[in-house]
């Protein structure tokens, strides 16, 4: 398959990208680049390859799932304007 002028403008006009029609040859050049990459990828034998998410077999680090407070109202209270009792001071905003 083959990228012409046309479908080349066409895929700038889909993309929002303002291509001059001096530059619409290289970039279905650059397209058909891409599309033979494409194909060439296509050529490899994957049969028997698990998928994976990265080249090293590795599990997340995991940790227990505990629900806390967070222990740390003094440092967040620290960088409120007002805080009383152990919370936000804020402006009355319902009468």
């Amino acid at each position: 398959m083959a990228i012409t002028q046309d479908d080349a403008r066409k895929v700038a006009h889909l993309a929002r990208i303002a291509v001059d029609d001096a530059a619409l040859p290289a970039l279905a050049q650059e397209l058909n680049g891409i599309l033979h990459f494409m194909e060439q990828l296509n050529e490899v034998d994957v049969e028997g390859v698990e998928p994976m998410t990265g080249v090293e077999p590795m599990r997340l680090k995991r940790r227990e799932d505990v629900v806390t407070d967070g222990e740390q109202q003094d440092l967040v209270l620290k960088n409120a304007p007002d805080a009383r009792e152990g919370f936000f001071a804020v402006p009355k905003v319902v009468e």
